[in-house]
């Protein structure tokens, strides 16, 4: 199978190269000219690819593929989140162009607002904060495509290489909502789930992507500081605004057994 990954960052990369040692062919793009020599060295075909309004590129050939990952996350942290949903308008047209039929968008739990509850794929998402809505009008505007399958991933919070939870809140204090509980995932749950869904041919279904093990803020991050060897963080034992997210689908559908399923065991053995 021919699979183009529309965006090869800390979680793309990672999964071409998994792809190409499932012995798929694999295209993946980068806004960075400098990342082109990366991709060509995992035995990815690379494209140098922008969808900037003004710098807006779209080979021909990337989109020649038999499934689509799109792997490119708003930066709801500056303008270019308010760009977001313009660029996937885009993407859409060029898939329509195409004729590709398979497309795996990836999105993020942050769709789900903190409404202390628990909430799975059945409950659908009330966004509260500018990057949930953002996210979940993306998923909308894919889930419309009617003659397309899509699957979604809800990526919940991601760890893993360069990405140790015991260095976000190392040496802080009076943190704040330490009684609520976490919902993390492992680089190697969301690579194993992405391969199990393209295994499985399992498209047109929503995947919250996430571990089912929820300790709390307090005991998670104080437990990961101190394997990491840093500063003890602090923080105020209060049970805020929370939510559990559940994975009903990716055992159901998938039949997936999650690699990393319990965070204190994990420390020790994924970072």
């Amino acid at each position: 199978m021919t699979i183009s990954i529309l965006g090869c960052g800390w979680y793309g990369l990672p999964l071409a190269k998994a792809l190409v040692n499932d012995k798929h062919k694999v295209k993946g793009s980068t806004t960075s000219v400098d990342k082109l020599t990366l991709l060509e060295e995992a035995s990815v075909e690379p494209f140098l690819i922008n969808l900037s309004a003004e710098e807006a590129t779209f080979p021909d050939l990337f989109f020649d593929t038999d499934l689509l990952i799109i792997a490119i996350p708003p930066k709801s942290r500056s303008a270019e989140g308010a760009e977001y949903l313009s660029k996937l308008q885009k993407v859409v047209e060029r898939i329509r162009r195409h004729q590709i039929k398979r497309v795996i968008l990836i999105s993020s739990t942050g769709v789900y607002a903190d409404r202390n509850c628990v909430v799975n794929e059945d409950i659908p998402p009330e966004p509260d904060t500018a990057a949930g809505k953002i996210l979940f009008e993306a998923e909308e505007l894919f889930r419309n495509q009617t003659d397309l399958k899509t699957t979604i991933i809800r990526f919940a919070g991601l760890v893993g290489p360069e990405r140790h939870p015991g260095r976000f809140f190392a040496g802080k204090q009076d943190i704040a909502n330490g009684l609520a509980p976490i919902n993390l995932i492992h680089l190697d749950d969301c690579i194993g789930i992405t391969q199990s869904i393209i295994d499985g041919e399992a498209y047109g279904h929503t995947f919250n992507a996430v571990a089912p093990h929820h300790p709390t803020r307090a005991d998670f991050y104080t437990q990961a500081t101190d394997k990491a060897g840093l500063a003890l963080p602090g923080f105020i034992l209060k049970l805020d605004n929370w939510k559990i997210v559940e994975s009903r689908n990716v055992p159901s559908v998938l039949g997936y057994q999650y690699q990393i399923d319990n965070w204190y065991t994990g420390l020790t053995d994924a970072f």
